[in-house]
């Protein structure tokens, strides 16, 4: 809490009173009260230092919603055997739909000669991602973008990469089926869509684990 303002409270002729009359002159607020004031306005700022602080751009930044999926990354034997499913080439756009740290994405750039976008709702993903690209020296033909999966402009992918929870795919499953190119491919990590047959099916072993990945391709319309 700030300190309150006191004024002098001494005895005889040393006592002056705070509030004064106005002189006849250009000042039209006394000099005490100014001085008082401008004391106020100091310790206001002070008071609230702490709390700019913690609104500033230093502070954690937080997702547009709460994430669909708990992030977890890919092992890199899965990352590889993904993008070979997908036979991605020099003119494919990979988009990795909860790209975490963007190993998807830059390992398609790096090792395929593609292009890709990555997109994540919180944005201390994209940020790694986007640290990643930069060190790795793809950042050139990486597009980071911390939006909404589920809002993002889709339409301009060759390749659609996730790694979701089977109910983020179902609900998934109508757009890219509307708004995907056909002939586009999709391949997903673990989970499948439901009743959308894929056309291709692996299984591999990963961190002492068996896992699946799955490939589509948009239909004609």
């Amino acid at each position: 809490m700030g300190q309150r303002s006191r004024g002098r409270t001494g005895t005889g002729s040393d006592f002056r009173p705070i509030r004064q009359t106005m002189s006849s002159g250009s000042e039209s607020v006394p000099k005490r009260a100014g001085f008082l004031t401008a004391l106020m306005a100091a310790a206001a700022m002070m008071l609230a230092g702490p709390v700019h602080a913690q609104e500033s751009p230093a502070s954690p930044v937080r997702p547009l919603r709460a994430p669909d999926v708990q992030y977890e990354p890919s092992d890199m034997v899965v990352v590889r055997t993904m993008l070979r499913l997908a036979r991605v080439g020099r003119d494919d756009v990979v988009y990795d739909l909860g790209c975490g740290d963007g190993r998807i994405a830059i390992t398609a750039v790096r090792e395929y000669g593609a292009r890709a976008v990555c997109v994540d709702i919180d944005p201390r993903r994209t940020a790694e991602a986007a640290a990643n690209a930069r060190k790795d020296g793809v950042a050139g033909r990486i597009e980071i973008r911390n939006e909404d999966l589920f809002l993002t402009e889709i339409v301009g992918a060759s390749v659609v990469m996730l790694f979701l929870w089977p109910e983020v795919n179902i609900k998934l499953r109508p757009r890219l089926l509307r708004e995907l190119v056909p002939g586009t491919r999709v391949v997903s990590h673990f989970h499948d869509m439901g009743d959308w047959t894929p056309l291709e099916t692996l299984r591999i072993r990963a961190n002492n684990r068996e896992r699946n990945l799955y490939l589509w391709v948009i239909p004609p319309r």
